[in-house]
């Protein structure tokens, strides 16, 4: 059974579940990143990935299915989701590695080929030469004629030959400039950030912690007038470079409800995605989530570790990652 077919069975169980209540965005969005994945060159070149990416679908569709209000939905639509993105990725990495391999053999071969006629060319006129010193039939004037058409078949075979390497070097130094320009914009943005908040780099991407007493006052959602001065920062560092993708993670302590909490923990991150789309950053490239209680970072024992928990936390996603959305 190939990609294709195990995305449609997927998609109908999806489809018949959803028939008595609305699928949660996570699920919509990983159904979508796996139908993208299921039907490029990951089907071809990432299979193993887009298998992983199938399995961890099939598991938040029958989870839709026996409850589909439950955060276990959301989690596991979400694992899924980033797994397709991983195959689509590996697919893209594999498909450009295989494209430069190609110009190479392609330049060799052209090397290869020049080199091969100028031979044969070479050797003809030599050949003709011999004959025709050997029967005393060549004139002074027709020997220099054949000396000058061999020099001038060397110098096409140089000039050739530097054509070629200098278009392989012009390749490669634009190549290192776009990656230099790519890799400064990046610094600057961290560098910017480093000021305003705590900044960490994990496998998913650079991670951004603003405390939730900085941004908001205790049970509320609503920026202070303080929080907007240092958002108005954060959004100018992150627009350096607004081609990748943002995630908004809401955190909090286990004061209180947990219901609540994980409520308040998303109308929050909401109000951040919200702030920073109003700043410029492409909306459809920041996407937010409330985790409630479920993620802390220090002890909750501690008002110290309860304020450190009460957090929102910007994901600034890995470029390979962020490639085919």
């Amino acid at each position: 059974m190939n990609a294709k077919s195990i995305f449609v069975i997927v998609a109908c169980a999806g489809l018949l579940a959803s028939c008595a209540t609305t699928a949660p965005i996570e699920l919509v969005n990983a159904r979508e990143a796996y139908r993208q994945a299921s039907t490029g060159p990951a089907v071809q070149v990432a299979p193993a990935q887009l298998h992983e990416a199938q399995q961890a679908l099939a598991l938040a569709e029958q989870s839709f299915q026996k409850n589909p209000k439950s955060y276990q939905t959301q989690d596991l639509a979400y694992v899924a989701h980033r797994k397709a993105q991983l195959a689509q990725a590996s697919a893209s990495i594999a498909q450009k590695q295989a494209s430069q391999a190609q110009a190479r053999r392609d330049y060799q071969d052209a090397q290869s080929k020049i080199i091969a006629e100028t031979k044969t060319d070479l050797d003809q006129t030599r050949t003709a030469l011999a004959a025709s010193e050997r029967s005393g039939e060549v004139s002074a004037e027709r020997l220099s004629s054949a000396q000058d058409a061999r020099i001038a078949a060397d110098r096409q075979t140089a000039q050739a030959q530097e054509a070629l390497a200098a278009s392989a070097a012009q390749q490669l130094a634009s190549e290192q400039e776009a990656r230099k320009a790519a890799e400064k914009r990046a610094a600057d943005a961290q560098a910017a950030l480093a000021k305003l908040a705590t900044v960490r780099e994990e496998p998913r991407g650079m991670v951004i912690t603003l405390s939730g007493s900085v941004l908001f006052a205790t049970n509320q959602s609503t920026l202070l007038p303080d929080a907007q001065l240092r958002l108005n920062k954060v959004a100018d560092a992150l627009l350096i470079n607004d081609q990748q993708n943002l995630i908004i993670e809401g955190h909090a302590d286990s004061s209180g409800d947990a219901g609540y909490n994980l409520d308040l923990s998303l109308r929050r991150a909401n109000t951040v995605r919200n702030y920073l789309v109003g700043r410029g950053y492409q909306a459809s490239r920041i996407r937010a989530y409330g985790f409630g209680e479920r993620n802390p970072i220090a002890d909750n024992a501690s008002a110290e570790g309860r304020a450190n928990n009460r957090r929102v936390e910007i994901v600034v996603e890995h470029e390979t990652l962020a490639t085919n959305k």
